[in-house]
């Protein structure tokens, strides 16, 4: 069944939006009848049939309805530089998404080579990477923010950091211990500076290694956050 995300799912009978409604309609060209699933990215999933289906407002009479659907057993918070080609970056959200993220938050550091994004584009990545993966939370995207400003916030009980420099560093497999929330911090194409590896050790964080070979950034989160959510056996 084809998901649809609507962020009002209180009554049996629901209206979907504009484009979803585009999407279901002159896209898909459901009908009457269909069965479809719906999502509000709070934890609500429900099966639906549809009443109406129009370009501009289909409405869809709920069968079926579950909360805290997927609930996940940790939060996991990845804050990562974006990457100086967007489409790398949405990549990652997509992927993330889909392997289970609960937070992302864009950093920027020292030696990044974008310091702007647009969160609206974002945001419809990880709403379409939510129902492709039929998950019933959509990653909460926070505002970009800059690195120093980002380790003055309170963080998850456990913070890791990746980077490349020279130190003493652990696997994920004996540094983290499942259930518990954590933060992953993940430098940008030039890595973390030295000045802010130091204030990461300093705040408490533990330096990672993800093996002998230089990842790229987006490669690098994806690989953390295949290893937490493996970790707490999700995947």
């Amino acid at each position: 069944m084809h998901t649809f995300f609507t962020d009002d799912i209180i009554a049996d009978q629901i209206d979907l939006g504009p484009e979803e409604s585009n999407h279901c309609a002159r896209v898909l060209r459901m009908r009457a009848g269909d069965e479809v699933c719906l999502v509000d990215g709070r934890g609500t999933f429900c099966k639906a049939r549809l009443q109406d289906v129009h370009q501009k407002k289909t409405t869809a009479i709920i069968y079926h309805r579950e909360q805290e659907h997927g609930k996940r057993p940790f939060h996991l918070h990845l804050a990562v530089a974006p990457t100086k080609s967007i489409d790398r970056f949405e990549w990652l959200l997509e992927k993330a998404t889909e392997c289970g993220v609960d937070e992302i938050t864009p950093i920027i550091c020292e030696k990044s080579e974008r310091r702007i994004i647009k969160p609206q584009r974002l945001e419809k990545v990880l709403q379409a990477a939510m129902k492709q993966s039929l998950r019933a939370y959509l990653p909460r995207l926070n505002p970009a923010i800059k690195y120093t400003d980002f380790m003055k916030q309170p963080r998850q009980e456990i913070a890791l950091i990746a980077h490349c420099a020279d130190g003493a560093k652990q696997n994920i497999a004996n540094t983290y211990e499942a259930g518990k929330n954590v933060t992953a911090l993940i430098g940008p194409e030039g890595d973390f500076s030295e000045t802010e590896i130091m204030l990461a050790l300093d705040k408490g964080c533990r330096a990672i290694s993800l093996g002998h070979h230089r990842l790229r950034t987006e490669t690098a989160a994806l690989a953390v956050c295949i290893q937490l959510n493996t970790a707490n056996r999700l995947l």
